[in-house]
């Protein structure tokens, strides 16, 4: 699964993250801890780890979200999706070793009636929740005893 990068609102960015592989995945892939370390997530449940055909449900910036797990390649690649007010989204997460760290890459893609009408301030607000979530998740992991 990759992202439609045809797609009105598509965000690409990476980050270096020196911490384990598995330290980083764990911390991404716990679901319910997010609000713990992910201040723009204010609830997340999912019933179990994720594994595809997983579903999980959050809230972030007002909207109520129920994500679908359509890939896993642990602990190097999982990707979402789903509808949420209008905007259907995919998000795909990249995980990379390389000499010592690792790369986190993620690109998410917005599209539907609700992002054509709005394509300009929601790209900038894909863009900056993005960036957040990879420094949080960097100081997250980097400060894992």
């Amino acid at each position: 699964m990759d992202i439609n990068a045809a797609a009105p609102v598509v965000t690409r960015d990476e980050i270096f993250i020196h911490a384990p592989i598995e330290t980083i995945w764990g911390i991404q892939t716990d679901v319910a801890s997010w609000p713990s370390w992910q201040p723009d997530v204010d609830s997340a449940q999912a019933d179990g780890p994720l594994t595809v055909g997983s579903v999980f449900r959050w809230q972030t910036a007002g909207l109520d979200i129920t994500s679908t797990v359509e890939e896993v390649d642990a602990p190097h690649r999982i990707a979402w999706g789903g509808p949420a007010q209008g905007i259907v989204a995919v998000h795909v997460w990249t995980l990379d070793e390389r000499e010592g760290s690792v790369l986190v890459s993620t690109a998410e893609s917005w599209e539907g009636d609700a992002v054509s009408a709005q394509a300009g301030p929601l790209q900038a607000a894909l863009d900056q929740s993005l960036r957040n979530w990879l420094e949080n998740l960097k100081r997250t992991a980097e400060n894992r005893p």
